[in-house]
């Protein structure tokens, strides 16, 4: 009796061995699948990101490269008190929305376009805070090129001769 008893303990030993060798051989295979798994390189799309600053407001224009809208957003959507449209605090609300549709699109650098007013000599306070808040947000900034229009000539300023007189 005693003898079967025994016979019964090593054979269940046996099999827990054969068992443990068997989960072992799992466990190595799965962390060879692992290493198998290897991130993709993320394939870099780059878009044109337009920003036009004055001292009302600021406009953000998110385009592809062949020039389709991505998406559109200003300082008034950003905030109710107009007086606060050309705000560098809200220029960085409107730069956070428009990175989060360039990440839904997979965008992840910009060529960036600064325009000011026609005629004034330096962009409106919200473009700097809103280049700021892209790359914050982890894109690469490219480039950098202000396209503002300067007047060459045309009509005849108002105020005649001497400039307008209080």
């Amino acid at each position: 009796m005693e003898e079967k008893i025994n016979e019964e303990i090593i054979e269940s030993e046996e099999k827990m061995e054969v068992k443990k060798e068997k989960i072992k051989a799992e466990v190595i295979e799965s962390e060879d699948k692992k290493e198998v798994k290897k991130e993709k390189p993320r394939e870099e799309r780059i878009g044109i990101l337009n920003i036009y600053t004055t001292f009302n407001n600021t406009i953000i224009n998110l385009t592809d490269m062949a020039g389709n809208t991505i998406s559109k957003f200003s300082g008034g959507q950003s905030t109710k008190q107009s007086r606060l449209k050309a705000n560098p605090t809200i220029a960085m609300f409107v730069a956070q929305r428009i990175s989060e549709e360039a990440k839904d699109n997979g965008i992840t650098g910009f060529y960036v376009k600064i325009r000011a007013e026609t005629g004034q000599n330096n962009p409106g306070p919200g473009a700097h805070s809103a280049i700021k808040a892209l790359t914050r947000a982890g894109f690469k900034i490219i480039s950098i090129m202000d396209t503002t229009r300067i007047a060459r000539g045309g009509p005849k300023v108002k105020g005649g001769r001497r400039g307008r007189r209080v």
